[in-house]
């Protein structure tokens, strides 16, 4: 039977908050479309592989588990790619709900749109506790949330909005074109800061392709206590810059006065006003603005370690490599 949406869900040790994500995906208000779901299991070693032979049982012709033994949510991904049936792949994430008409808003959209070759939408907050108040929507990044609004809009080169990997569909004939997920940005096990999903839009918009962003795609994710805490977003900041050393984005690397030691100049200029912007605020008695200019610092911190580490090459390697 041909399917229509392929939906690549990849997991590592997960699998008490998979149950549920699983649940909301085979509840999906599909009407007579086929999809199905694969589990890409990337080496657990709890009962992620009963859990879902468990539901196999139930849902045999919508649900397959894959044994991806490769590290790297990139090698999962792929895997999933690689095993697709339809001309639609969706992704989500193992601690995420889908909205009941999910696969359904994927489908039309991508039907009704031909120009568009990839379609994200909202990925929005259940907190398990109140969240601090210096967790303002502008601190949404290290939770992998999303919310542009009400109003649909495309993702191009003109206008450089990621969607994120929780919530996210390409069609197939695209990784054809602009190739697979890249290892070398992926998330490894418990790893933070990647950006395999920002490469990914990238090389589309640089084939001259775009997405779409469409707010009635929802998807919602419990945000666990840690994840509210200054340091979890220190760290992300740390290893965001680092991968976005390797990513070498061309409005990043364009400077005037061109590189020193690997970095760009203007990477310098920032370092040292958002240091002593940090210092000033702390001074004045300000924390939240404080904070603002630390993780900036600590991007920065992340990419110089990276790029002196490849200039060097003799640094003592990254926890992030």
């Amino acid at each position: 039977m041909a399917v229509d949406v392929s939906v690549v869900i990849s997991t590592y040790n997960r699998c008490t908050v998979l149950a549920r994500a699983l649940q909301a995906l085979l509840r999906q208000q599909a009407n007579e479309m086929s999809y199905e779901i694969l589990v890409i299991d990337n080496n657990s070693s709890d009962q992620t592989r009963d859990l879902v032979q468990g539901l196999i049982t139930k849902y045999p012709e919508k649900l397959r588990y894959i044994f991806e033994p490769q590290q790297g949510l990139s090698y999962a991904r792929n895997t999933g790619i690689a095993n697709a049936r339809a001309p639609i792949i969706a992704f989500t994430d193992d601690d995420v709900c889908v909205a009941s008409d999910w696969i359904a808003q994927i489908k039309a959209c991508l039907d009704s749109d031909p120009s568009t070759d990839a379609v994200g939408g909202k990925v929005l907050p259940q907190w398990e506790s109140q969240p601090p108040a210096w967790l303002t929507r502008s601190h949404w990044a290290p939770l992998a949330l999303l919310d542009y609004g009400d109003h649909s809009f495309y993702v191009d080169m003109d206008r450089q909005l990621s969607l994120i990997g929780a919530n996210v569909a390409f069609r197939l004939k695209a990784f054809e074109v602009i190739g697979l997920f890249k290892p070398d940005l992926q998330r490894v096990k418990d790893g933070i800061g990647s950006l395999e999903d920002h490469d990914m839009l990238l090389r589309l918009w640089r084939s001259g392709r775009k997405g779409r962003y469409l707010p009635q795609l929802v998807v919602t994710t419990e945000v666990q206590p840690e994840r509210l805490q200054k340091d979890y977003h220190r760290r992300w900041h740390t290893g965001h810059g680092y991968f976005h050393a390797m990513l070498r984005a061309e409005e990043v690397e364009c400077s005037k006065r061109g590189h020193f030691l690997g970095v760009p100049a203007h990477i310098y200029r920032q370092a040292l006003s958002n240091g002593a912007k940090w210092i000033v605020f702390g001074l004045r008695n300000q924390p939240i603005e404080a904070f603002e200019h630390e993780i900036r610092l600590r991007f920065i911190t992340g990419f110089v370690r990276k790029r002196w580490r490849d200039f060097f090459g003799f640094l003592r390697p990254s926890s992030y490599s």
